[in-house]
C-alpha cells in the first residue's frame, strides 16, 4: 500500500517521480484497510538529511501491502544544522513533543557522523535517550541504524563501541545465523550489505547483552534484535542505502584530501568499484594531485563514467526484511484482525519464539 503525502515534504514528490505509490490524503484508501504510523528520527548531517528521508521512505513505502503508511520524520534540535536544513525540519518535520502526543506504531532512529568513539558525551546523547527511553515503553518495535544502534547497545546493554581502524567501509558478504526468526523469512541466506563506519559492536558484545543475533558477517554483526525478538531490531551496516550512496561518501573524502582536510587519499571501497572503476579513480587520482601541487583548479570529479559500473546487490534483501518488520508490526498492533497469529501476547516474547 501507498505511503500517505500527509504534508508538502518534497521527499514524497521525489518517491513519486520515481514511481513509488505515494498519495495526497484526500485520496488515502477509506476501505477497511489499518493505517500504521512509522516515525524516523533522522539524526544525518545537512547534506545526508534529504537522501535518508528517500531511503527509509522508499523502503517503507515498498515493503507491505496490508497497510497505509504515515511517515513522520523529526530530530533532534541539539544536532547542529545549516540555515537551510533549519527551515527543512522547521517546515516539514514534526517535533519530538508533537510525535509523543500523537503516538506512533513503529519507530526508525537512522545513524548520524560524531567526532570521535565515545557517545555519551555528544551534545545529542541526553535527548536521544529520551526518545529511546519513550520508545520502548510506547512504540511496539523500534529499528536502528548503524550509530543508534551502538547507542542503545551502551545505554541500554552497557556494551560501548570500540573504534576499528581502518573504517569498514564497502559492501559485504554475510550470512544468515538465525534462519528461524520471522524478520528473516524468505530472504536470501547469503546476501550483500554496505557498511560505513569506524566502530564496532563485536559479536561477543552482543552475545553478552543477550541480544538475538540474526546476521552477520567478516566484518561483525549486521542484523540483531532485542532478547523479547522484535522490541528492538539492530543494524550495523546500511541496507537502506542508494547505488550511489557510497560513491557520494568517496567522492566526499577525495575533495577532502583535495582541499586539505585530510591528510591522506581516501583507500578505494571494498567490494564495491570494477576494475575500470578502479583504473578510471586512479587517473583521476593523478590529475587530483597535479591540481593541487600546482593550485589549479579541481578536474570534476568522474561521476558519471564511474555510475554505470555499479551494482546493487544489498536491495532485495533489505526489502524483504523491511517487509518482515512492517507485517510483524501491523499483527501486533492489530492483532485482533490477525489471528490466528497468535492468541495471547507474551510482552517478553511476542513473536512467540520461545514456543517455535
Amino acid at each position: 500500500m501507498p505511503i500517505v503525502a500527509h504534508n508538502s515534504l518534497p521527499t514524497f514528490e521525489r518517491l513519486r517521480q520515481e514511481g513509488v505509490n505515494v498519495l495526497p490524503p484526500d485520496r488515502a484508501l477509506h476501505q477497511d484497510i489499518r493505517e500504521l504510523h512509522i516515525g524516523l528520527l533522522n539524526m544525518m548531517p545537512d547534506k545526508a538529511l534529504a537522501a535518508t528521508e528517500r531511503q527509509f521512505f522508499r523502503l517503507v513505502g515498498d515493503s507491505n501491502p496490508i497497510a497505509q503508511f504515515f511517515v513522520h520524520p523529526f530530530t533532534l534540535p541539539h544536532l547542529e544544522r545549516g540555515i537551510e536544513a533549519t527551515a527543512h525540519v522547521e517546515q516539514y518535520y514534526d517535533t519530538f513533543e508533537q510525535v509523543v502526543d500523537e503516538g506512533l506504531d513503529a519507530l526508525i532512529i537512522t545513524g548520524a557522523n560524531v567526532v570521535g568513539s565515545s557517545l555519551s558525551t555528544q551534545p545529542f546523547w541526553e535527548p536521544l535517550i529520551e526518545v529511546i527511553d519513550w520508545a520502548y515503553d510506547n512504540v511496539t518495535s523500534t529499528l536502528c541504524s548503524c550509530l543508534a544502534t551502538h547507542a542503545v547497545l551502551e545505554f541500554r546493554y552497557g556494551q560501548r563501541r570500540v573504534p576499528r581502524p581502518p573504517k569498514t567501509w564497502g559492501v559485504f558478504a554475510h550470512h544468515l545465523v538465525d534462519k528461524n526468526h520471522p524478520l528473516v523469512y524468505d530472504t536470501n541466506t547469503r546476501f550483500d550489505v554496505p557498511h560505513s563506519r569506524w566502530n564496532d559492536i563485536s559479536r561477543a558484545q552482543f552475545d553478552t547483552a543477550g541480544l538475538r543475533v540474526l546476521a552477520e558477517s567478516d566484518v561483525g554483526v549486521h542484523l540483531a534484535t532485542s532478547p523479547d525478538g522484535f522490541r528492538f531490531v539492530f543494524f550495523q551496516g546500511h541496507p537502506e542505502y542508494d547505488t550511489i550512496s557510497l560513491l557520494k561518501e568517496y567522492k566526499r573524502e577525495v575533495m577532502r584530501y583535495a582541499l586539505g582536510e585530510s591528510p591522506a587519499y581516501p583507500p578505494f571501497v571494498d567490494n564495491y568499484f570494477t576494475e575500470q572503476d578502479k583504473a578510471i579513480l586512479r587517473e583521476y587520482r593523478v590529475l587530483v594531485d597535479e591540481s593541487v601541487a600546482s593550485e589549479h583548479r579541481l578536474p570534476d570529479f568522474p561521476d558519471e563514467l564511474l555510475v554505470k559500473g555499479l551494482d546493487n546487490t544489498w536491495r532485495d534483501t533489505a526489502h524483504s526484511v523491511i517487509s518482515n518488520w512492517v507485517g510483524l508490526v501491523y499483527q501486533l498492533t492489530h492483532r485482533d484482525r490477525c489471528k490466528p497469529f497468535m492468541d495471547e501476547i507474551d510482552p517478553d516474547d511476542p513473536l512467540g519464539l520461545k514456543k517455535r
